[in-house]
């Protein structure tokens, strides 16, 4: 098999933008000459054979290629590439649950030995090239083996979150038609255990294309292991070889589907190829995070999410890192376990979401004392927009004013960083995503898709040109990723979400679009009175909808956590009013304001505004699936204490 050599490290002029000015160079190249410019990235990949044709697209009738008649395999160059360079290197640190037990380090020759022996393990079960395997593991290292394994032989992963239903899994198993699950006995998060292969077995009550179950140990379980179906893991992985030669994959290619919630309630298959995923991914990583080699990279999303995929296993993998893979959560033992692994395994660059930022805020800095953080050098927010105040905190009392914070703006629909700063490079604003990554060009369009130009605007944001992770279609149903990405504003991607441009041209995500509310002929984005209630004193975390109003069309409703029990409710609404009112101004006053005592989040962290929106219309019967929340009851709680 002939392979078109790197010429040079990825670390090389061509990936790496190491000033302000030749950001500037490169995103003007990324738009003035789109194809030469990914081209060049391109090729400092290896490439079974090398591509000659960079780019064919559509957005009026969907259809995007990048390197279309190129052969390449992300695994070849993810793990296999740095055999002659780092064979040694730690690529994947995995730090348990329990915080006495013993990290494990797995080398790039180690991870790629195992990799190839899963890799056998699926062909042994009859898994070819574009059979679809559904991954449902907690944070543990063979859930990365496992994604990687399948990258390898050509079949396409469909990893879902450890936390969903037995229905979720259902649902996505039977969409995307796969043949083989793999899950463990059990899994533990927190001092919580968690049935894993039981849910499996429920979910497959009612998907007969599944014809084996590869069952990984964790928990010591009790387990039902069916005859012909299910195997161990253990068992398959110590009788196969460690030999299997990378599989030639084309690069538009399936490399994976990853489910993401609709408007409609059914979930998308989010399908990315394998070539323009794989240049997109490691270029981001590179330059977001300024990741210079030997560097500890610390994402703490789960591969469940598109986060976990990009920029845990195959953006770090690509550019030869160091990843911690964190199995437990934030909180266990106690609120300091972040702290304590970013020193246990000095943590150079450190990658979490706001929610997290803003739960750890709320348990004081009592649980930062004695942290020694010194070894941070990047940190980064992802997820959802980052209120001011948690972004300030976060810099101040984890970056100890020294580490730029990185805020990603991008989608699971994207594949990658769409606008970011370039850590230590691009001048930041709190709470701002800053500039568009090379080869993004977005756009600002109002409600009839007319271009809004200028500074000081806001607007609809949508993408005018594709760039090499876009999504390439919704599994089964391309006329659903046509109607829902590029029918809104024709010819142009519509990401859903609300921007802001300010007079410096910096962009700042105002929530999505549907948590755009419109109060007497005003827009108000959710995140922006959101980070006006969280400034008021006493406030910890709040989440806002909009509800049908007589008056104005649409009030506001906001949902506040207090750092303690207010002694007089209606005076400490009408402080936070007041906040609200000389932060933003008067026309974003919350009509009503409700005490709780948390939000219903998913496990990821995310917070359900379904439910919310719900429940500020009074429509307590039709709420929606709940199971996929980390703590059901607290909608109770919240339906209970409804204004």
């Amino acid at each position: 098999m002939a392979i078109s050599r790197s010429k040079v490290n990825l670390t090389n002029k061509t990936m790496r933008i190491t000033s302000l000015q030749a950001y500037h160079d490169a995103y003007s190249q990324s738009v003035n000459n789109p194809e030469q410019f990914w081209a060049d990235i391109a090729h400092e990949f290896d490439w079974i054979k090398p591509f000659t044709k960079v780019l064919d697209w559509s957005f009026e009738d969907y259809s995007v290629k990048w390197f279309e008649d190129g052969q390449m395999n992300i695994t070849a160059n993810a793990l296999d590439r740095h055999l002659k360079t780092i064979p040694d290197q730690a690529a994947i640190i995995y730090e348990p649950n329990e915080p006495g037990d013993e990290a494990i380090t797995l080398t790039y020759r180690q991870l790629h030995e195992r990799v190839c022996k899963f890799s056998n393990v699926l062909k042994s079960q009859g898994v070819a090239k574009g059979d679809r395997v559904c991954i449902y593991m907690p944070m543990i290292p063979e859930l990365a083996i496992a994604v990687l394994a399948c990258a390898r032989i050509g079949a396409i992963h469909s990893v879902v979150f450890g936390g969903f239903s037995a229905q979720s899994i259902t649902d996505r198993i039977n969409d995307s038609q796969c043949k083989l699950v793999i899950t463990t006995d059990g899994a533990v998060r927190g001092n919580k255990t968690i049935p894993m292969k039981e849910t499996v077995d429920d979910a497959l009550i009612s998907c007969p294309c599944v014809e084996t179950v590869i069952v990984k140990t964790r928990t010591k379980t009790a387990v039902s292991m069916l005859k012909g179906r299910d195997l161990w893991w253990e068992e398959e992985e110590a009788q196969a070889s460690s030999d299997c030669a990378p599989e030639a994959m084309n690069a538009e290619d399936p490399l994976f589907i990853l489910y993401t919630s609709g408007s409609t309630g059914k979930p998308k298959g989010v399908v990315h190829t394998c070539g323009g995923y794989m240049v997109y991914t490691a270029y981001t990583f590179a330059n977001v995070f300024q990741y210079n080699p030997g560097d500890v990279f610390f994402c703490t999303a789960d591969i469940g999410w598109i986060t976990g995929h990009s920029y845990l296993v195959y953006g770090p993998l690509l550019n030869g890192a160091k990843s911690v893979l964190f199995e437990g959560v934030p909180t266990y033992p106690d609120a300091g376990r972040f702290w304590d692994i970013i020193k246990r395994h000095q943590v150079n660059i450190f990658y979490t979401a706001p929610t997290a930022i803003r739960s750890l805020m709320g348990f004081g800095d009592e649980y930062l004392a004695g942290k020694d953080l010194s070894s941070l050098r990047v940190l980064g927010s992802v997820g959802e927009p980052i209120n001011e105040e948690a972004w300030q905190w976060y810099h101040e009392k984890i970056g100890q004013g020294n580490c730029p914070i990185v805020d990603t703006w991008w989608q699971t629909e994207t594949g990658g960083l769409m606008i970011s700063p370039i850590a230590g490079i691009t001048p930041l604003k709190p709470a701002f995503a800053t500039l568009p990554l090379p080869g993004v060009q977005p756009i600002l369009v109002d409600e009839n898709g007319k271009e809004i130009e200028g500074n000081g605007v806001n607007g609809n944001l949508c993408i005018k040109y594709p760039w090499p992770s876009i999504i390439r279609t919704t599994y089964g149903d391309h006329e659903r990723c046509k109607t829902t990405y590029f029918s809104t504003y024709p010819g142009l991607y519509f990401t859903g979400d609300g921007c802001m441009r300010d007079e410096d041209g910096y962009y700042r995500i105002t929530g999505r679009v549907d948590d755009v509310m419109n109060i007497s002929g005003h827009r108000i984005g959710t995140a922006e009175v959101e980070n006006a209630i969280n400034m008021h004193t006493g406030v910890i975390e709040s989440a806002v909808v909009g509800f049908p109003h007589d008056v104005k069309g649409q009030g506001i409703y906001a949902y506040v956590i207090c750092e303690h029990p207010t002694i007089d409710d209606e005076l400490t609404r009408k402080d936070i009013a007041a906040t609200v009112a000389r932060i933003i101004g008067p026309i974003a006053k919350p009509d009503k304001i409700q005490f709780v005592t948390g939000l219903p989040k998913t496990r990821s962290g995310k917070i359900m505004r379904r439910i919310l929106r719900k429940v500020a219309e009074g429509e307590f019967g039709s709420l929606g699936d709940t199971s996929t929340l980390l703590d059901p009851s607290v909608v109770d709680s919240i339906i209970k204490g409804a204004l």
